[in-house]
């Protein structure tokens, strides 16, 4: 490392590709193919990497191999791997199958709340509490993520109070971080900024982190308004994989290679190799292409 990097301001990316990045693709990826890529991305200095998922097969069938996917990466120290669960027996799922942390959900838009998972926001939260209290029991660290923080595909623009409220009941479940998502991509810095500034009464900015999609290409330009609030970490996607299942027209997330180029031009430190980062957006990109014929 030069004199340069170890005194760099540090900022991390947390890759979510293998979960968030590949739960839409319409392929269905064998489970050889996602370990390539996770043990490719366990050597690119990453802390933490989100790998899997314990929703219904029937809702995310990309997701039902979770299990597998926990049990055949080769675990590389230092990292934490990470399984999103939605209630007691995803939790119970992500338990045995040995994740070091989870990630829980809720939405902070009504409509998206109740297409995703057919109930309010409130009643998602009061079915989360329960889950976070067996985790953290468990000594499993908890991750929470917010979606539609800034627009929602059936309600429209999301009130950052809203976003401010769910944020402080997660807090209060005892997440040790919340991941705020611009699920459609289609927020801007001025928002996004407006959003912080409420949000950040309930949470710190180095409990928050952010997670914006590249559909309207302003995701960078995100990134730089919630570092400007503080914040440090921020959800990316090898080769900029993603989209939601449940959120019409959302893209990818802001591809991992660009979040670590930005944030170094912008002199931050995060760790990473390059000549990985590139391996790993190449894999990733070509899974998402049409199996062969």
């Amino acid at each position: 490392m030069s004199d340069d990097q170890a005194t760099a301001p540090r900022a991390e990316i947390f890759e979510v590709g293998p979960r968030d990045g590949l739960q839409n693709e319409p392929r269905p990826i064998p489970t050889a193919e996602k370990l390539a890529l996770i043990d490719l991305l366990s050597g690119a200095g990453f802390s933490r990497i989100e790998v899997a998922s314990f929703v219904s097969p029937k809702w995310v069938p990309q997701m039902a191999d979770g299990a597998e996917v926990l049990a055949g990466i080769q675990r590389a120290p230092g990292v934490s791997y990470a399984a999103l669960v939605p209630n007691m027996q995803g939790l119970e799922r992500a338990l045995a199958a040995r994740a070091d942390e989870i990630a829980v959900f809720a939405s902070a838009a009504e409509g998206f709340s109740r297409a995703n998972i057919n109930c309010s926001v409130d009643e998602s939260l009061a079915r989360l509490a329960p889950v976070a209290r067996a985790a953290q029991e468990a000594d499993l660290p908890v991750r929470g993520y917010v979606s539609c923080v800034t627009d929602c595909p059936y309600d429209g623009e999301t009130d950052p109070g809203d976003v401010a409220r769910v944020v402080a009941r997660l807090m209060r479940m005892g997440c040790y971080e919340i991941s705020l998502g611009d699920t459609l991509g289609q927020g801007t810095p001025e928002r996004v900024a407006q959003m912080l500034k409420l949000v950040l009464e309930e949470a710190p900015a180095d409990r928050l982190a952010g997670h914006f999609h590249a559909t309207s290409g302003l995701a960078l330009e995100n990134i730089d308004a919630a570092l400007d609030a503080g914040l440090r970490v921020f959800d990316a996607a090898c080769g900029g994989l993603g989209g939601c299942p449940f959120a019409p027209g959302a893209a990818g997330n802001v591809a991992t290679e660009d979040a670590n180029a930005h944030l170094r031009r912008r002199g931050y430190e995060t760790g990473l190799d390059e000549g990985v980062l590139a391996r790993a957006a190449q894999m990733a990109q070509a899974m998402r292409a049409p199996a062969a014929r």
